[in-house]
């Protein structure tokens, strides 16, 4: 009972094609170099070039790599080590043995009076009461439990702790899913931060040119020269932020998916965006109900629970069990005979009941806890779900607007760009222009990646979300 009881607590630690290029042979791709160390240590190295990473291989690689996933992994293996341990209770145990042994044995210490052979016609002074026994043997040993029903009960409840452990380790994997694919993500989103912010800082160059040009035509002002050349280093400080942001944020990407932090990246895969379809709210309890694997994981449990509470129930009834060995032994170098042993045990417990009835009290509690984690879970699991549609409605709705307001922060810098060429008008409107274009812009990028960060929460909430992540991205 005490390693079901650990069985128990090792449980609750617990988802593009290339265009040809003829008859040229393609570019290498680069492989993360490992070096092994002392002791079976792996440890990858940063290859001398940027890695191509798409997203699929990014989820990949934290499947197999990331620390949340090994850990899993090797818990499920406890798990299965200790249903084999549970499971040998009612296989039948086989031991063999052989032994030899030399033994000087004190008659007289024992109590032996040599006196006492004189009644059987013996000289006394003839027989020594310091004897030596050299003996060897060799048996085989059987143990069989003919009725245990509490084993057998134990045994179905490891069985079914096997599965609560597997479902475990997959609910790992879809939150190692998210976060990977969420980082991915945000760091695609800095990567589109940086070429705005680029092509606004060329704008800016070209507003710095007219402005100096005007200026020594004798047309314009000094004033309209500071002014742009304040926008281009403002631009250029937000440049410097964004590739910084984008650096360290590839760290953390790194990091996730087991790899070092120096190695260089290079994201393959563009910012997705496609409209999602609505999923009717039963629908998707439904799904959730049927794929979230952590209340899948709750109800193994309480299976688990369930039939641990039935062997404590049947520890009351008799058990009866096997014992016998046979082999052979004698003198060393001498005569061997045959032996033998057969015992049947019938155990009743009588004066337990202290015991039994603390483990039945235990058994009952894991079994209402675990009743109302379910129950909880289920209203928790509608509650995401909800809060994640909002989510994507919202979000889808912000996209559209954020498209709409680049658009028109584009024609309007344009329109101030051409008045400003033109000499209708100094270049504030530029400057200011540029100004709500970049902010349209950058809110776009934010938009976009809330949108698609927003689908994969929702996958993550209806439970396919290490299955269908690219049916929710449209990919």
């Amino acid at each position: 009972m005490c390693l079901l009881l650990v069985l128990c607590g090792s449980l609750s630690v617990a988802a593009h094609a290339q265009g040809s290029a003829g008859d040229l042979p393609s570019a290498p791709t680069p492989h993360t170099l490992t070096t092994n160390f002392p002791g079976g240590v792996t440890v990858e190295q940063a290859t001398p070039s940027a890695l191509p990473l798409s997203l699929d291989d990014a989820i990949d690689r934290g499947v197999q790599h990331n620390l949340e996933m090994e850990l899993a992994r090797q818990n499920q293996r406890i798990v299965h080590g200790q249903v084999l341990t549970v499971a040998n209770n009612l296989l039948p145990s086989v031991t063999a043995e052989a032994f030899t042994e030399t033994q000087m044995i004190n008659l007289a210490a024992l109590g032996f009076k040599p006196s006492l052979i004189a009644k059987f016609g013996l000289d006394p002074a003839t027989f020594p009461t310091i004897i030596r026994l050299d003996t060897t043997g060799a048996q085989l040993n059987l143990n069989q439990q003919l009725f245990n029903v509490p084993a057998y009960y134990l045994y179905r409840s490891a069985q079914k702790a096997e599965s609560a452990a597997s479902l475990t380790t997959r609910n790992s994997e879809g939150t190692v899913v998210l976060k990977v694919g969420t980082q991915y993500l945000l760091a695609l989103a800095d990567a589109s931060q940086i070429e705005n912010a680029q092509a606004l800082e060329k704008a800016d160059e070209l507003v710095l040119q007219q402005a100096t040009a005007s200026h020594d035509a004798g047309v314009g002002t000094n004033l309209d020269v500071l002014r742009a050349r304040v926008q281009l280093q403002t631009q250029q400080q937000t440049v410097i932020n964004a590739e910084n942001t984008f650096a360290k944020d590839k760290i953390a990407l790194n990091r996730l998916i087991g790899l070092p932090a120096e190695q260089e990246l290079t994201l393959t895969d563009k910012t997705p965006y496609s409209e999602f379809a609505e999923l009717p709210l039963d629908q998707a309890k439904a799904l959730a109900y049927t794929r979230r694997k952590d209340l899948l994981s709750l109800q193994a449990q309480m299976e688990v629970a369930q039939r641990a509470e039935k062997a404590v129930k049947y520890e009351r009834l008799p058990t009866l069990s096997f014992d016998g060995h046979y082999g052979v032994l004698g003198e060393t170098h001498g005569l061997y005979h045959g032996i033998f042993s057969a015992t049947g045990s019938l155990k009743v417990p009588i004066f337990q009941e202290g015991q039994l009835r603390g483990e039945r009290e235990v058994a009952d509690a894991q079994v209402s806890a675990l009743h109302q984690q379910i129950t909880s879970l289920q209203v928790t699991i509608e509650q995401q779900i909800r809060s994640a549609m909002l989510d994507v409605q919202s979000s889808a709705q912000l996209v559209k607007v954020a498209r709409s307001n680049v658009d028109l922060a584009t024609e309007e810098l344009q329109q101030a760009s051409d008045r400003f060429q033109a000499g209708v008008s100094d270049n504030l409107p530029v400057v200011q222009a540029e100004a709500g274009l970049a902010d349209a812009q950058s809110k776009l990028v934010q938009t976009l990646y809330q949108y698609n960060q927003s689908k994969l929460m929702l996958a993550r909430n209806t439970g396919v979300v290490e299955t269908q992540y690219k049916v929710y991205l449209g990919r």
